[in-house]
């Protein structure tokens, strides 16, 4: 199972360095200060230490230090620490790895977002293993075009059917929703669930949703067939929310404006409210620079 190939997983060699050299370090330090001790402790010569990768022309050896920090966070033997400080956390001041160790640890984490992406296990893990690898060659762990995770929409799209429906109704929660009700899937009649929003002291606004995974369009009968379980269910409320992974055709748009009870929530909008209310994701400022600032000071 991913075997070394010419040096690629070279970098899983230096998960144990790290935790070693932070213990060292008193638990926390910068990653300059790791750089320069793992270089001074293992003795490494000047041209690994400014070795850069032919394709990106990113040093091989920070990079591979970067993403063996990343790959312990997510173990949780490192605090997710901000402000450009590595730190152990309780679990990484009692933990040991070997490059073994390391490599499994890889192999796991590989398996973990093929698994979120395709809601599938598959049997060729060398081959994602192998586009991990090159992905990190090219890009460092905070750069916002690595996409080693899985997006969020991904991971959405491969829940179970259940799982998703539950989820909705976190997500109405946090969005003021009371009396969330996840009906049970065989006697739904087309509804997952019911809710209630308090508008003000004096009105509750009764709605029931409806949870589709998608990754492309939902069918506009879907949407037809909705509004008539909608009209026709004996529990009266004032809103339909049908709530999708994927997209709505232009037919079925037209249809929601013309009727008010309808609410249809696409993925695009989904990921937007997750994102609005940090529901399962972690924010990250990413700075680029402006360069019609600079360009006045390019000339002088």
């Amino acid at each position: 199972m991913s075997k070394k190939k010419n040096g690629k997983t070279e970098f899983v060699k230096w998960l144990g360095p790290v935790l070693e050299a932070l213990r060292d370090l008193g638990g926390s330090a910068r990653p300059k200060e790791i750089t320069q001790h793992i270089g001074e402790k293992y003795k490494l010569p000047e041209e690994i230490l400014s070795e850069r990768y032919s394709k990106s022309g990113v040093l091989k050896f920070q990079n591979q230090l970067a993403w063996a920090r990343q790959y312990l966070v997510w173990e949780e033997l490192l605090e997710p620490s901000k402000h450009g400080v590595w730190a152990l956390s309780k679990k990484g001041w009692d933990t040991s790895l070997t490059e073994k160790q390391g490599h499994d640890i890889f192999l796991k984490w590989v398996k973990i977002f093929q698994d979120l992406r395709e809601g599938k296990n598959t049997e060729n893990i060398d081959k994602e293993a192998d586009k991990i690898i090159e992905i990190q060659e090219e890009t460092e762990p905070e750069n916002p075009n690595n996409n080693i995770k899985p997006t969020l929409i991904e991971v959405l799209q491969n829940l179970t059917p259940t799982g998703f429906e539950h989820l909705c109704g976190r997500l109405l929660r946090e969005y003021d929703f009371e009396n969330i009700e996840i009906t049970q899937r065989s006697h739904d009649g087309g509804i997952d669930g019911y809710a209630t929003l308090k508008l003000n002291p004096f009105v509750n606004l009764s709605v029931f949703f409806q949870c589709k995974r998608y990754q492309a369009t939902v069918p506009t009968e879907k949407v037809q067939a909705f509004i008539g379980v909608m009209e026709t269910n004996k529990r009266s409320v004032e809103k339909g929310l049908l709530i999708t992974t994927g997209n709505f055709a232009k037919a079925a748009m037209e249809i929601a404006k013309s009727n008010i009870k309808l609410e249809l929530i696409d993925g695009d909008k989904l990921v937007e409210m997750f994102e609005k209310i940090g529901l399962g994701v972690n924010s990250k400022i990413i700075y680029e620079p402006d360069l019609k600032f600079f360009d006045q000071y390019r000339h002088k």
